[in-house]
């Protein structure tokens, strides 16, 4: 009996610990599969209440001007960037401007709308790698300075930055830097509530552009009235914006190394510039005085600088490589050593020769995802640059993975957005300067004005993905003849001519009316 008990003792406690050692291997396992940098899979975006009745192209609601440009915000609170959990911003920087260093609390995604500058992330633990020649001399000798990265930014440019990541921008063209700007707030890194904020290193913004246009909240200012005496003597070492200026200047200036006196400079108190200042301190990027002067002596056109040319080699170079792995089918798995954060890429240009769809007398579609971009899988959003000819139509389709946040970059066009009930919930002219939100699986049609129509729509998510329902690659290609028939009550050959009389991708040509 003894003997028997100890035997069903002995087999409960061997199914007991093979059962939890199963568990710790399926979970080791799990995670030493998915590659580093990347989410373990799509991370779930915080659900908001989507029930869009009607939908209005949305202009800048809140303007703030600075020393050297403006920086606009739309209506954060409009239900259509509720419903997708974003917030939408446009910086437009004049020549020498400078926008501030600064971070925010969600992924970013902006797109070089017009004008020309330079791009600056920092990555924390990431070595300074390169170096600029300034004009200052000191003892003669010429001083340098080492910082990382820097990037020439173009118009079609997309760029990238992860929550956190504090960046700058600066406008070393002939015009003005314009800038339009999604920050994905619903997203998973962001673990603050679904409000803008954006915390800048320097100067003094003024605070709607640190909330985006948003008011203070009426609890935070309760409490800070609360604090009495002691706010105002805190009110008189922090009168600045940003995030130095909340410190005591002691420890401040302990933690730099600094005297108090530097300490208070940084904290900006008196600084009525605004977020975008204009650069003072003139200095010259690498090899720059070796182009001036190279021109002045052979009388050349201005050219591109080496470090520059250098970089967008590398980057296309890159960019070649992944579409070569891609045609020869290889997958790109993630090991660790493939792209850190270091060395990843940040920008993609989008040239009308890297256009996933081409119709010569339609217009083209340029799709930038993880795929051409791989730091997006990390952000999980994606973008598509949109340019239709004259009258050309943008094949009716629905984003079957995510939500479609379109700003008008030029020309003019008539968008209708219809919803799961069959109603146009938007049916619209639209023009520059507009933007409009696309809720997932909403059905959308885009035609082009006479004097065409150009946008750029930012996705959230990694690879967003399209279902068309006209075209050669649409569902009304996919299904059977007789379905077609019997589901719209027409004949065969009704249904034969809705499959088949489109014959192109994405990008339809205008025609002159409909067949009879």
């Amino acid at each position: 009996m003894a003997y028997t008990s100890l035997l069903s003792f002995s087999v409960c406690l061997l199914v007991l610990f093979h059962g939890c050692f199963a568990q710790i291997d399926l979970v080791t396992n799990h995670h030493q599969d998915q590659p580093w940098g990347q989410p373990q899979q799509p991370q779930p975006r915080h659900q908001s209440q989507c029930q869009l009745q009607n939908l209005n192209a949305l202009q800048p609601k809140h303007r703030f001007r600075s020393e050297a440009g403006e920086t606009e915000f739309w209506d954060q609170n409009e239900e259509q960037f509720q419903c997708a959990g974003v917030a939408f911003l446009r910086h437009k920087i004049q020549r020498k401007g400078l926008l501030l260093p600064s971070f925010t609390s969600a992924p970013m995604l902006f797109y070089v709308e017009q004008g020309e500058g330079i791009h600056g992330a920092v990555f924390p633990g990431c070595p300074e790698t390169y170096q600029s020649q300034s004009q200052q001399n000191i003892q003669d000798r010429p001083q340098r300075d080492q910082h990382q990265k820097l990037r020439r930014l173009k118009e079609g440019d997309v760029v990238a930055l992860p929550a956190g990541v504090a960046h700058w921008i600066f406008n070393n063209g002939r015009s003005q830097l314009v800038l339009v700007a999604l920050v994905d707030v619903g997203n998973d890194a962001n673990q603050l509530d679904e409000n803008f904020r954006k915390f800048f290193l320097a100067g003094n913004p003024q605070g709607g552009v640190v909330r985006g246009g948003q008011s203070r909240d009426r609890n935070q200012r309760q409490s800070r009235t609360q604090r009495g005496e002691r706010e105002e003597e805190e009110s008189q070492e922090s009168g600045g914006n940003n995030v130095l200026s909340g410190f005591r200047n002691n420890l401040l200036a302990q933690a730099f190394g600094i005297d108090t006196r530097l300490a208070r400079k940084l904290q900006n108190e008196r600084d009525n510039r605004g977020a975008i200042v204009r650069m003072e301190h003139e200095f010259e990027w690498p090899e720059e005085g070796q182009r001036r002067q190279g021109r002045e002596e052979e009388g050349e056109e201005e050219r591109e600088p080496k470090w520059q040319r250098r970089q967008e080699s590398q980057e296309e170079g890159s960019e070649e490589e992944e579409r070569e792995e891609r045609g020869r089918g290889r997958r790109r798995s993630g090991n660790g050593l493939e792209e850190t954060f270091c060395s990843m890429r940040l920008k993609h240009r989008t040239p009308a020769s890297s256009a996933d769809v081409f119709n010569p007398r339609g217009g083209r579609i340029t799709t930038v995802n993880s795929f051409n971009l791989p730091i997006l899988q990390y952000l999980q959003l994606s973008a598509e640059r949109g340019v239709l000819y004259n009258n050309a139509i943008y094949a009716p389709h629905w984003n079957m993975n995510a939500h479609s946040i379109v700003y008008i970059t030029r020309g003019n066009g008539r968008i209708q957005i219809v919803s799961e009930n069959g109603e146009a919930i938007f049916d619209e002219q639209v023009e520059r300067g507009q933007v409009i939100t696309v809720p997932q699986n909403h059905a959308v049609v885009k035609k082009a004005g006479r004097r065409g129509f150009e946008w750029i729509a930012f996705k959230t998510n990694a690879n967003a993905k399209i279902s068309q329902i006209a075209g050669r690659v649409s569902i009304m290609r996919g299904l059977p003849v007789d379905v077609l028939a019997n589901s719209f009550g027409i004949s065969r050959e009704e249904a034969m001519r809705l499959k088949h009389n489109r014959q192109e991708v994405s990008v339809f040509s205008p025609r002159q009316g409909s067949q009879q």
